[in-house]
């Protein structure tokens, strides 16, 4: 898994085969299966080389088929659904071993003029606040650590830990602060890839936040079924964002987080979307 931007920008750089068609590299990684984030950032890079300037992605809808092999890389087949005057549509087929393994939609909107609202920030300690606490890297006893390396992440808190403020409507909540650990390029594009590779973390901790249960206890098997992203105003991926994420529901071995995106400054910047696999592990020995 990629350490700094420079690792990152790399992975995601991919190889053009023909036209449409591109191949995604592998890093060595302590995980069974490829990332999710990955596949996705990976995804958008591909659907963006077949779309040209002024438009630019604002959204993203994707499924998780089949686990990817960590050992193998990945092809990219772009399918271009829509080219219009405003938007801009593609569908992307990540496949492996001859088999699809993820499939995502987005579209790209040529920027213009229109309305403009947004909520506001919730309340939160500012990263450097004490009060926010470090996610582990390197640790032996963090699950799969070297997936963290890329990424400076903060646990502002949870719901069940009392450490956010008292909503008895939302009891699934979790807010982090993220960023990559290191400088990116300027330019934006690499910004909304690596924002895509990391927005695919901490999300199902919030759906696990009122059970007593975390992802690297080893207590749960967790793998997300599908990931949405809206893009709402350029930022920068390597500078603090808050990760405000909220689980309505969860059932029958599946739960649905719901997460807004804020820089640091307050703008609501991006929202996201996950469901994913959520259940008990038991011992099968």
């Amino acid at each position: 898994m990629p350490r700094d931007a420079d690792e990152l920008v790399a992975l995601l750089d991919l190889e053009t085969i023909d036209d449409n068609l591109f191949r995604g590299a592998q890093m060595p990684t302590t995980r069974p299966v490829v990332f999710g984030g990955q596949v996705a950032a990976q995804s958008l890079v591909a659907a963006s080389r077949t779309v040209a300037e002024p438009f630019t992605v604002h959204s993203l809808h994707s499924y998780f088929l089949q686990p990817g092999d960590p050992s193998t890389p990945t092809i990219y087949d772009v399918e271009n659904l829509r080219d219009g005057r405003s938007f801009v549509t593609r569908r992307v087929t990540a496949q492996q071993h001859g088999r699809p393994i993820y499939t995502q939609t987005l579209n790209f909107h040529r920027s213009e003029p229109g309305y403009d609202h947004r909520e506001p920030m919730p309340v939160a300690p500012d990263p450097d606040d004490p009060a926010c606490r470090p996610v582990r890297r390197g640790s032996a006893e963090e699950r799969h650590a070297d997936q963290w390396e890329v990424a400076d992440i903060r646990l502002v808190g949870t719901s069940a830990e009392g450490s956010l403020e008292d909503d008895a409507s939302r009891p699934a909540r979790q807010r982090v602060w993220l960023r990559v650990s290191s400088t990116l390029p300027d330019d934006p594009f690499w910004h909304r890839a690596a924002f895509t590779y990391l927005s695919d973390m901490t999300l199902i901790g919030a759906a696990l936040a009122p059970h007593g249960v975390s992802l690297g206890s080893g207590d749960v098997f967790a793998a997300s079924l599908d990931h949405a992203v809206w893009f709402h105003r350029a930022f920068r991926a390597d500078e603090w964002w808050l990760y405000d994420q909220v689980s309505p529901a969860a059932r029958g071995g599946r739960g649905l987080v719901l997460g807004r995106v804020f820089s640091r400054s307050g703008e609501l910047v991006a929202s996201v979307a996950q469901e994913a696999v959520v259940r008990e592990r038991r011992d099968t020995r």
